[in-house]
């Protein structure tokens, strides 16, 4: 089994209760987190691809990052302890998800010394590693988390790149992590889809 951050969800989620506890009193929803994360995803997307030679705003792209993570895990946290699950809200989830992933990666096509390409495969990459992690409820396993470049992981890999940004790497190192992610997307695809059809129920007859 591959290791991926996504493992530690549950300790996140610990240092995550008293903010809960006061979403819960607030009355908040589990979908208005959900909206939040993927407005501010975009509004700091689109700070990134008007000025992708500030480096200030590629220093600060890991603690955005860190901030959507908790969004993130708040939103599925809350629904489950206010018993607000839904069908919509496990629709808009993906779909945010998907939204947000986008409006922070493409913007690295525009940085000096990044080869733009990449970014677009590794965009591209990341939906349809998605894509195999929905996939799997087709055949009656379930959504699938595997890694080593699920969601988690590919925000601290491209944190890691908006800080070589900020600190005027090489271009070299840049597209050599670029191309690291790209890797690890190949395997973490290969390992949804074999782990959906090892845990799924076989075909009807």
């Amino acid at each position: 089994m591959s290791f991926s951050v996504y493992q530690l969800k549950p300790r996140f989620q610990q240092l995550l209760r008293p903010v809960l506890a006061r979403l819960v009193q607030w009355r908040v929803t589990p979908n208005q987190i959900t909206l939040l994360a993927m407005l501010l995803s975009l509004l700091y997307g689109a700070a990134l691809a008007w000025q992708p030679g500030d480096r200030r705003l590629w220093a600060g792209l890991p603690v955005f990052m860190l901030l959507r993570m908790a969004l993130n895990a708040l939103d599925g946290m809350l629904a489950n302890f206010s018993g607000q699950k839904s069908h919509w809200g496990a629709l808009l989830n993906e779909m945010a998800d998907q939204v947000s992933d986008a409006a922070l990666v493409l913007p690295f096509a525009l940085a000096a010394g990044i080869y733009a390409p990449l970014v677009v495969v590794a965009a591209l990459g990341a939906l349809l590693v998605e894509f195999a992690g929905v996939l799997a409820l087709l055949v009656a396993s379930p959504r699938r988390f595997d890694g080593p470049m699920g969601k988690s992981d590919r925000a601290v890999a491209f944190g890691l790149l908006a800080l070589l940004l900020a600190s005027g790497a090489r271009s070299l190192w840049l597209n050599g992590l670029l191309v690291g992610v790209l890797v690890l997307l190949g395997w973490t695809l290969v390992n949804r889809l074999r782990s959906a059809l090892r845990s799924g129920a076989p075909p009807t007859p």
